[in-house]
């Protein structure tokens, strides 16, 4: 009797060990799904779908099939090229580790949607009509032929279930997690990385990237409120992530209030420097009105830094009782907020005690075996 051999594919064209974003989705799942190599008792192969240079950059265990796609999301080599080399390799399951898949693709698949952000907040790249479609189109089939869904937060279900008239059975809310590099360092490091920015002044800390979602716009307001008070006037912000052209609003509105010389835009920094600007912040703000998990308030925490954040969307699901909350519409009140914690060191402390907490709740192995379970319940 032939043994039956199960085959599972993973869409991983976004993949990276970066520290954020669904590329690092990507690599701490697949490094422990990767582990597997029987399922529902029997033989499993793997097959990873990557796009070069990832492709040609990693390795995997010898039960794993790397297949080279070179498809880029929202392509029309998505659409087809993909598709061809999904129908070859004939997967038992496949899972899209986002929502763009191709249209055609008929097979059982597992499907991650992380956020609903564009439906809320398009942004000005998705400006155009078809492009609005596009998505309408990718995002639907995606929800409607998948097997089982799977989300980053229950806040994301409820959009998912809102949005797209789902059935709230096969939506499978599953935390992410911190990776295990944010973590508290010494004093010589956090020293060092002070000297490399000279940052000698107290500051808050905003980590991400610069889009109509990110209320960077309303922090800045905010700050500027903040700074007008005597006590703070030597109180830095410093930002992190890369300019978005498409957003000057940024930078007009730090020129406009005159931040010139409190603000301090850092750009992409490497994995160890945001380590250290997070244990070395004061404070780490997140300003969202909408994110569908909100991973930097928790890196924050692992790195035992207070957090002030947004009382919007899955925020609160996230941070639990271990951040101080503000309204994102009010800049007003964000700095409000931040002032008072400012002022109340137990306070900082008590939240450094509890963030730590917070963070150790949240695990990549868990992750993982909740998605095996999903794999199951699609088979």
């Amino acid at each position: 009797m032939i043994q039956k051999k199960f085959k599972i594919g993973i869409d991983a064209r976004m993949f990276s060990d970066a520290f954020t974003g669904i590329g690092r989705y990507n690599f701490e799942l697949t490094k422990r799904l990767f582990e597997q190599t029987s399922f529902k008792g029997q033989p499993l192969e793997w097959v990873i779908f990557l796009n070069d240079p990832q492709y040609s950059a990693f390795e995997f265990p010898a039960h794993v099939k790397k297949v080279l796609v070179n498809a880029g999301h929202y392509s029309l080599a998505e659409q087809i090229k993909f598709w061809w080399l999904l129908q070859k390799e004939r997967c038992d399951l496949v899972h899209f580790s986002h929502f763009n898949l191709p249209l055609l693709y008929s097979r059982k698949f597992v499907v991650t949607i992380h956020d609903t952000t564009i439906s809320f907040y398009p942004g000005k790249k998705m400006n155009a009509w078809w492009r609005k479609l596009a998505y309408r189109l990718v995002i639907l089939h995606a929800v409607k032929a998948s097997k089982q869904i799977i989300t980053v937060s229950e806040h994301t279900k409820k959009d998912v279930i809102k949005l797209f008239k789902t059935n709230f059975n096969k939506i499978n809310p599953i935390h992410i997690a911190p990776s295990e590099e944010f973590k508290v360092v010494g004093d010589k490091e956090i020293e060092k990385l002070r000297l490399k920015y000279d940052l000698t002044d107290s500051f808050l800390l905003y980590t991400g990237n610069w889009r109509e979602h990110k209320n960077l716009v309303g922090l800045i307001e905010a700050f500027a409120v903040l700074k007008a008070k005597a006590m703070l006037k030597d109180l830095k912000l410093v930002i992190t992530g890369k300019e978005d052209p498409h957003y000057p609003e940024v930078r007009k509105a730090i020129t406009r209030l005159g931040l010139t010389d409190s603000i301090k835009l850092v750009g992409l920094v490497c994995l160890d420097d945001l380590v250290g600007l997070f244990n070395a912040a004061t404070l780490y703000v997140c300003p969202s009105f909408y994110e569908g998990f909100g991973l930097p308030p928790l890196e924050a925490m692992a790195c035992a830094t207070p957090v002030v954040v947004s009382n919007a969307a899955s925020i609160p699901e996230v941070c639990g009782e271990a951040a101080v909350y503000f309204n994102p519409h009010d800049p007003a009140d964000m700095a409000s907020k931040i002032s008072d914690l400012l002022k109340d060191e137990p306070r900082q402390e008590l939240l450094k005690s509890k963030g730590l907490k917070q963070a150790q709740t949240f695990s990549w192995n868990l992750c993982a075996n909740q998605t095996l379970e999903v794999y199951k319940q699609a088979l």
